[in-house]
């Protein structure tokens, strides 16, 4: 029924529907359910190109397990979405398109899930307890995804002296970090493949073509940093007119 959970038989469906090549329009049209249903659940269960119909069964069914023994969080992000007048549903559908296109960009699943969280968070910031109640999930689960997000720079880290203890913040300048941190390593990877071609001999097919990576590498992250201070001007200057 429309209301109701989707059985295997709807999943396989789905996952025969994603093999055809057919919109989630017209996969919740022979299912008979809300065009968001299907969209939660491939988004859920690993996009389009990665959903299987038994995996994704598995998974729902091993959630709606862990849910029934775990204590619901003193404030769930739902709540707080009804809180401030928000609807529950689109922003929890908002949440697993957001973590499915940061899966997409070559984050894992978990990395994405928490730094989606940080994003539709209105304080910006979450303890690393706060995150593992809120996702379910156990501390170290969001201890190896937060330091992956420290190491890309997309977020940083905030004593909170009060507490004694970390928060991992969200913030306007976390993609200008990440974008400056991946033009860095563009920068390394350019110095390395024309060093590289030195040594094969920048006249060898091996070298000529380390060499053509390098200058490669050497233009993106130039090209790189000129559009991220470009962005930054620009913000500066609309902040500024705004203000």
């Amino acid at each position: 029924m429309p209301g109701g959970r989707l059985t295997h038989h709807e999943r396989q469906a789905i996952a025969g529907g994603l093999g055809e090549g057919l919109s989630y329009t017209d996969i919740a049209g022979r299912l008979g359910r809300p065009i968001s249903t299907v969209t939660r659940e491939v988004a859920r269960n690993g996009g389009p190109a990665a959903y299987r119909a038994d995996a994704a069964h598995r998974a729902t069914t091993g959630r709606a397990r862990r849910s029934k023994q775990s204590p619901a969080p003193a404030t769930s992000p739902t709540a707080t979405s009804a809180m401030h007048g928000r609807d529950p549903e689109a922003v929890l559908e908002l949440e697993e398109q957001f973590t499915a296109m940061m899966v997409g960009t070559g984050l894992p699943r978990m990395t994405a899930r928490v730094l989606t969280c940080l994003y539709v968070t209105d304080e910006g910031s979450l303890t690393a307890a706060e995150l593992a109640q809120r996702l379910q999930v156990s501390p170290a689960s969001v201890s190896k995804a937060v330091g992956e997000l420290e190491q890309q720079e997309l977020i940083r880290r905030e004593r909170d002296t009060g507490r004694r203890r970390d928060r991992y913040v969200i913030d306007a300048d976390a993609w200008f970090r990440g974008w400056m941190a991946s033009a860095r390593q563009n920068a390394m990877l350019a110095d390395f493949t024309l060093r590289s071609a030195q040594v094969l001999g920048a006249t060898t097919p091996a070298g000529i073509r380390m060499q053509d990576i390098g200058h490669f590498f050497e233009h993106v992250g130039r090209t790189m940093i000129e559009a991220a201070e470009q962005w930054r001007q620009a913000d500066a200057a609309r902040r500024g007119t705004s203000g």
